[in-house]
């Protein structure tokens, strides 16, 4: 639906954001008190598009501005906070606690940086994610250019595996190195090349895994068995919880939330049976 002058649907906020755009465009003559009313209408609702509104009027339904990209990561945290709101389980509560008390701070967009993991594997990732949950592929979709993928560099390449370094990216969301700044707190996307194994670790974060894509594999202690799982099935690891993760033939897309001790560095635990997991695969 067209109408939208720049802010994308959803976004606490966005309603009132369309209007006041709307309200600037009256001034300069480009919109009628007729046009300006409907954008006042619909800014109760969020999610309603201000071209049904026009439409119903028999208004023109002015031409369409690019989103701005901080409106974009605003519409991601509410998508993704839709999201964690659905999931059962541990974890779910404290992390929309914590993204509640931040998610209103100010967006500062990070210089763009091109990582090779995302270009090669976030677009089929997005298309499983899109097929049962459209809108949250969409914000990520939209938001993903301006945010700050990067590569975990607190593991010994020896220890964590060459593959494992080479196969993934992660950005913050809502943290202290993330658009929207947060302390000791850290809401991102995660993601992972097919196949690949990250291997047993663990850290004193208390972490929130949201898995948007699947079948992976997971273990929660070297020489434990391998448990598959699929697409949205949350796991939650308490502080200082091994945990290893087998990604499946679909890139490993998730949604992640560390509570607090983000800082604390993360260790890896070693096992014998490496070399027959990344072997493996899955589905």
């Amino acid at each position: 639906m067209r109408g939208l002058l720049g802010v994308p649907l959803g976004a606490r906020g966005s309603g009132r954001a369309r209007y006041g755009r709307a309200m600037r465009l009256y001034a300069t003559g480009a919109l009628s008190a007729a046009q300006l009313e409907a954008y006042r209408v619909a800014a109760a609702d969020d999610r309603r598009p201000p071209g049904e509104v026009l439409e119903d009027r028999r208004l023109p339904v002015p031409p369409e501005a690019a989103p701005a990209p901080e409106s974009l990561v605003r519409a991601l945290v509410e998508e993704a906070d839709r999201y964690l709101a659905a999931l059962p389980g541990p974890g779910v509560v404290e992390v929309r606690t914590l993204l509640a008390r931040w998610r209103d701070g100010p967006v500062t967009l990070p210089d763009p940086a091109p990582n090779a993991v995302v270009a090669a594997h976030l677009a089929p990732a997005l298309e499983a994610v899109a097929a049962d949950q459209p809108a949250l592929a969409g914000a990520i979709a939209a938001a993903a250019p301006f945010l700050r993928w990067t590569t975990y560099g607190g593991y010994p390449p020896d220890q964590i595996g060459a593959a494992f370094l080479r196969g993934h990216a992660f950005c913050s969301i809502l943290g202290e190195g993330g658009p929207i700044p947060a302390r000791d707190f850290d809401l991102g996307l995660f993601l992972i090349a097919p196949h690949l194994l990250y291997r047993d670790h663990a850290h004193a974060a208390p972490e929130l895994y949201a898995p948007l894509t699947g079948p992976h594999g997971w273990r929660f202690g070297p020489g434990r068995p391998l448990v598959a799982k699929p697409a949205h099935r949350p796991v939650w690891n308490p502080p200082n919880r091994p945990h290893l993760t087998k990604v499946g033939p679909v890139p490993f897309l998730c949604l992640y939330g560390w509570t607090r001790d983000i800082w604390q560095p993360a260790s890896v635990l070693p096992a014998a049976d490496w070399p027959e997991l990344e072997a493996l695969r899955l589905g």
